[in-house]
């Protein structure tokens, strides 16, 4: 494909309410934001994607707007975005928001008008159906649990919401609503905004049989993914948004897309597809069953992740471009995830599951905290969490016949609430973050895991993901690491992830052992150069590598 400005970026992600809090009100704000942009231009990022920060009620922490056009009043005002805007510009620091149209929350005014005058056109902009018997219009289940459906005060009537009752959908079947998310686009872009992250884009489409399934669990509803994502249908809305907005501007766009087939992804990122790149989750969901059921655990195998990661892999390098990630807001820490050996949970482990996803080929992205290892916590009750997500996952646990404690070990295992602890700058009180409490309970390992105390280690976590951006984008082979094809090694030990990045001359290995066992790999040469490593020095023996435990190396063969 043809090279693109944004397959160079390096994206860091940073969820607003949790990273740096600069009027000590206990919440992450703009301006914290606009303070740490030089910490973030040392580590070599380029791009910056913040989460929601429009106008909301925060049920939904953000992804439930309440005012598109304005700034919600606890993150600061659209001047504090100005001078963050101009701040990291100054230095090179692109700027990409997040992109919420399938829902607004049941404050906004649309929704407001809507349900106080049925007559009024707002009530087209949503999804309203009668109910059936005194019961809702069907036996969809939500993606937070429960009914789709929420009644409407007063009338036989009922508004859809595949996420929190709070999230009603916007009914894109009507071309006004349309017109009128295009011009908020348009304006924001307009602005000098770099792109979007463009949420739960995949459920715009409904379909209009609204029928009912069979059930899939005890509360005698079904997943509504079967009738709301991906549907046949959704094509027509993706063309008309990217022809009405983006593509009138050079810019970025990334889709959360779930339900995506491989052999559809042309569609989604090929020469002419709706958006720049998209998340693929196949590989981040491996240790569910289902992104939404967390307590259909599985026992995955490196095996089966380095499958999965190739697969992928290819699937987008036959037609465009991917976005690659190990971490983000919706996601358990990856360190807890991937390492199951907790005497790994550290540096090694850490280096270990950078290596092997940074140099995918694809826009790496890096969440807030994962350049220090930051963990998961482990909370003992059900009230300490904020995550609507964690909180009704809890509860569905429950109705499927788990004890208390085995359902909150689910919940503690994968809550949206683990990777929106506040960011660990340094190990005094409320670890640098605020004077004041916090909005989110901390991880209580900040006085051993935090920016301030790896700042001053060279041989820390924070300076490794440096040396990996500077390898990456800065050095004699980033155009290997950065266009070069991907090619799957599959001869390996099965505890090993071995791929190639391949230019017309030029093959890089990158080689990591994703287990506690020490393991071996014949490599194509023993003509080679280490270029990156997280273990003190290589063991090798001929064209023989002895590999430690998550061992992990970036290395050019000088002879193909």
């Amino acid at each position: 494909m043809r090279k693109k400005w944004w397959q160079k970026e390096i994206v860091y992600q940073i969820y607003p309410r949790s990273f740096k809090d600069s009027n000590n009100d206990g919440i992450g704000d703009i301006n914290g934001i606009t303070e740490k942009i030089p910490y973030l231009s040392k580590l070599g990022i380029t791009m910056i994607w913040i989460c929601p920060i429009y106008k909301s009620p925060m049920v939904d922490n953000g992804y439930d707007i309440s005012d598109y056009d304005d700034i919600n009043p606890e993150f600061g005002s659209l001047e504090d975005l100005d001078y963050l805007f101009e701040t990291a510009h100054k230095y090179g620091i692109k700027i990409m928001l997040d992109l919420v149209i399938n829902h607004t929350s049941d404050e906004h005014e649309w929704f407001k008008e809507a349900i106080n005058n049925p007559e009024s056109k707002y009530r087209d902009y949503y999804i309203f159906k009668e109910g059936i018997n005194g019961n809702p219009p069907n036996n969809w289940r939500s993606i937070f649990g429960g009914s789709v459906w929420e009644k409407v005060p007063d009338e036989d009537m009922y508004y859809l919401h595949v996420f929190d009752k709070k999230q009603p959908d916007l009914n894109f079947e009507n071309p006004e609503l349309r017109e009128e998310i295009y011009h908020m686009i348009n304006g924001w872009l307009e602005k000098g905004l770099a792109g979007f992250r463009i949420d739960s884009i995949t459920f715009l489409k409904k379909d209009q049989d609204y029928s009912s399934l069979p059930a899939d669990g005890p509360d005698g509803l079904v997943t509504c993914k079967f009738k709301t994502r991906n549907r046949p249908g959704i094509e027509k809305f993706l063309h008309e948004l990217k022809e009405k907005t983006f593509d009138k501007f050079d810019c970025v766009t990334v889709g959360e897309a779930p339900g995506v087939q491989y052999d559809e992804l042309d569609e989604f990122i090929g020469e002419n597809g709706y958006f720049s790149m998209i998340f693929d989750f196949k590989y981040a969901d491996i240790d569910v069953e289902s992104g939404s059921d967390w307590f259909k655990r599985t026992n995955w195998t490196t095996k089966e992740l380095r499958n999965l990661i190739f697969n992928s892999q290819e699937a987008l390098q036959k037609v465009g471009w991917g976005a690659s990630f190990i971490e983000n807001h919706d996601q358990p820490r990856a360190v807890s995830k991937f390492i199951k050996n907790t005497k790994y949970q550290n540096y090694i482990g850490a280096s270990a599951l950078g290596i092997l996803y940074f140099f995918l080929r694809g826009t790496p992205f890096i969440y807030q905290g994962q350049e220090i290892g930051m963990k998961n916590f482990e909370r003992d009750s059900i009230e300490a969490f904020n995550d609507i997500s964690s909180i009704d996952n809890y509860e569905r646990s429950l109705q499927e016949g788990y004890t208390e404690k085995e359902a909150l070990n689910f919940v503690n295992l994968r809550s949206r609430d683990n990777t929106r602890t506040p960011m660990q700058w340094d190990s005094e009180e409320n670890a640098g973050f605020s004077e004041a409490t916090p909005w989110l309970a901390l991880n209580d390992d900040f006085k051993t895991i935090n920016v301030q105390d790896q700042i001053a280690d060279s041989n820390s976590l924070l300076h490794f993901y440096e040396d990996m951006i500077h390898l990456r984008n800065d050095s004699r082979y980033s155009n290997t690491l950065i266009y070069g094809d991907f090619k799957a090694d599959k001869e390996t030990q099965d505890n090993i992830i071995s791929y190639y990045r391949i230019s017309d001359n030029e093959n890089i290995q990158i080689i990591v052992n994703l287990s506690d066992q020490n393991e071996k790999i014949k490599l194509q040469s023993n003509d080679i150069k280490v270029l990156l490593h997280n273990y003190k020095n290589t063991k090798l023996n001929g064209t023989d590598i002895n590999l430690r435990p998550y061992e992990a190396l970036v290395i050019k063969l000088n002879e193909i």
